[in-house]
């Protein structure tokens, strides 16, 4: 889960962030103390203080019409098929979509920086020499939709809540704030811990305010769907439990006019419909009633496009570059589970998936393989490790495999053939090596057990992935088999950890920081609910991700990083699945676009807008 400040459609163009206007209201900053109009990982900022608007919008976008679309991508306690309440922020229920844009927060960014904020509730902060203290200086003219006045207050409740109360990923990522109070109505104090890791202010500055009068007389952690009380730019209009959540734009939004919300909120409406089969959610698509589709399917993408709409040119297809950095997808391995125990059993699991053969076959070879937890970056371990690298890994050689210290493991290759004798003998040599036995058609682990594999998911959408799979899995005599549960049975069991393999996608980020503990640090693999799906407990890994969380500069990260690879993919804690450079999307011509995107991202749909020529021109109504 990204904790830097999620935003409508899950896109990183910011299309909350403000900054801080010329003449602050705010006495100057005290000695020792740096006034600030925003925030970054290493203290660059693109934007000065008075700039207009961001140059991926169009600061004369119009307002209207309506963006209806299925949901596609989740985090906390969201569910992709069903929701039961507006609390996303808690480890309870299945949250609704979109809620994060009913919300405010201190700060947001810009998709043409990586890791840089800008004031929103915020119009400025004051930093300590020893940045331990954070003071964020309030607009006075923030407010909650009821005309409630936002305060420090209402941040600090909001800040302490998340730590002691918030689903674990906040509890994980905030440990090292120390406190946060109001110290009038409009400064809000932060204080974080001595060890404090380099990207904490930036988390802090995009989390959610909440109304601290409105939880008076509400559980801060209960499922709820009465609709949330936020200051943000869209609120609740009307919903139906587990099939849609609408919201309108907020006609008075305070911050409207702020410089990088120009261009940006631009439907009166958007609205999130579930469902749980890609193929219902795509018949939809087709008779107009979801008017922009994401298409992560590429069997779909080459076969299902011959609809009237998309050849008369009611329908336009596009596959648009994305300057976001490349995430993680695999089947990951529960090391809870015995049969996982041993790496070389892991190895010889990944020599059972034929990549080559799925992607022609399965995939049109839209996709290329991952091979690194940081693909298509910098931070990717090449070749051997340099003296960089071995002052990081030295001090834990005892208790890393020799892998560590070679050429970083790649997942293997195979003939194309669906099913690759050579590495199925290799896999079945491994799988000896590590002390199983095969007894007529049965392998069977070192404890005498028969070896059975369960494939835990709520969805059929990567059974014909799964399935050649499978079928190599079984050749060596191991019981595998696919298991699709309800969305509410996965998701309880997958946040309890009870499956032995399942599939999971984790976005990437050109800076990575101390989010990464709750994926891989051992603290995690203990923490119900947590990102650490493998359930990954070693001391060489908590350091790196502690010296990634610290690292003061872009070249310290990129070595951390580079030496976290290499013990991670020599774990072979998953098989890893593909990725592609591409965004492919589909829409009804009922849009119009910026001229230019941004870097680190498409720009699509957040700073579109509704034209209502294309619209009247094709009859369709918004």
């Amino acid at each position: 889960m990204a904790l830097t400040r999620r935003r409508l459609l899950n896109t990183a163009s910011a299309s909350l962030g403000a900054l801080a206007l010329p003449g602050l209201r705010h006495a100057r900053a005290e000695a020792g103390e740096t006034q600030v109009h925003g925030l970054s990982t290493f203290g660059e900022l693109q934007q000065p203080a008075d700039f207009k608007h961001f140059g991926y919008v169009n600061p004369q976008a119009p307002k209207g019409g309506s963006l209806i679309v299925q949901i596609t991508n989740t985090s906390g306690n969201q569910n992709f098929e069903t929701f039961d309440t507006f609390n996303i922020y808690v480890f309870k229920g299945d949250g609704a979509a979109g809620v994060d844009a009913t919300f405010d927060s201190l700060m947001a960014g810009s998709a043409d920086e990586p890791n840089a904020l800008y004031g929103l509730v915020a119009e400025s902060v004051r930093i300590s020499a020893d940045k331990l203290t954070y003071r964020f200086m309030l607009r006075p003219q923030a407010r909650f939709h009821d005309g409630s006045k936002l305060t420090a207050k209402d941040v600090a409740f909001s800040l302490n809540a998340l730590k002691s109360k918030g689903h674990p990923i906040y509890r994980t990522i905030l440990a090292e704030l120390a406190s946060a109070e109001a110290e009038d109505e409009l400064v809000v104090k932060v204080q974080f811990s001595p060890n404090r890791s380099r990207d904490m202010h930036l988390i802090v500055a995009g989390l959610p305010i909440f109304s601290a009068a409105y939880y008076a007389s509400r559980d801060f952690e209960a499922s709820s769907l009465e609709p949330p009380l936020g200051s943000g730019p869209y609120k609740v209009a009307r919903f139906e439990q587990g099939r849609f959540v609408e919201y309108e734009r907020v006609r008075d939004y305070w911050a409207a006019d702020l410089p990088v919300n120009v261009g940006v909120n631009n439907f009166d409406k958007v609205r999130w419909d579930y469902y749980r089969e890609r193929q219902i959610a795509f018949e939809d698509f087709k008779s107009g009633k979801l008017n922009y589709h994401e298409e992560y399917t590429a069997r779909f993408w080459a076969t299902q496009y011959g609809f009237p709409a998309v050849s008369d040119g009611r329908v336009k297809r596009e596959e648009l570059p994305s300057g976001a950095p490349t995430g993680t997808q695999g089947w990951h391995f529960n090391l809870r589970r015995p049969q996982f125990q041993d790496v070389r059993i892991r190895e010889a699991i990944n020599y059972c998936f034929d990549f080559e053969w799925t992607n022609k076959n399965i995939m049109y070879s839209a996709y290329s393989r991952i091979t690194s937890y940081f693909d298509n970056s910098d931070m990717k371990a090449v070749g051997k490790p340099g003296a960089d690298e071995l002052a990081l890994l030295e001090p834990f050689r005892a208790q890393l495999s020799d892998d560590v210290f070679g050429e970083p493991w790649l997942p293997p290759v195979s003939d194309g053939s669906g099913s690759d004798r050579a590495l199925l003998r290799k896999a079945y040599e491994l799988l000896r090596a590590a002390g199983c036995k095969r007894e007529g058609a049965q392998l069977k682990l070192p404890n005498g057990q028969p070896f059975a594999i369960e494939f835990l998911d709520s969805s059929t959408v990567f059974q014909p992935h799964t399935e050649p799979f499978i079928a190599n899995l079984k050749r060596l005599g191991i019981d595998a088999r696919i298991r699709a549960v309800d969305t509410v049975q996965y998701k309880r069991r997958f946040d309890s950890f009870d499956f032995d393999m399942t599939s999971f996608a984790m976005g990437g980020s050109t800076t990575p920081g101390v989010e990464m503990k709750n994926s891989y640090s051992s603290q995690s693999a203990n923490t119900q609910g947590s990102g650490n799906i493998s359930g990954i407990s070693n001391p060489a890994i908590d350091s790196l991700l502690d010296q990634i969380a610290r690292a003061d500069n872009r070249a310290d990260l990129t070595v951390a990083c580079r030496a976290l690879d290499r013990i991670l993919r020599a774990g072979r804690y998953w098989v890893p699945m593909w990725y592609s450079g591409k965004t492919r999307i589909a829409y009804w011509d009922v849009f119009s676009r910026p001229a230019q995107t941004p870097k680190f991202g498409t720009g699509a749909p957040a700073t579109w807008w509704w034209d209502e020529a294309k619209a009247a021109h094709i009859g369709m109504r918004g």
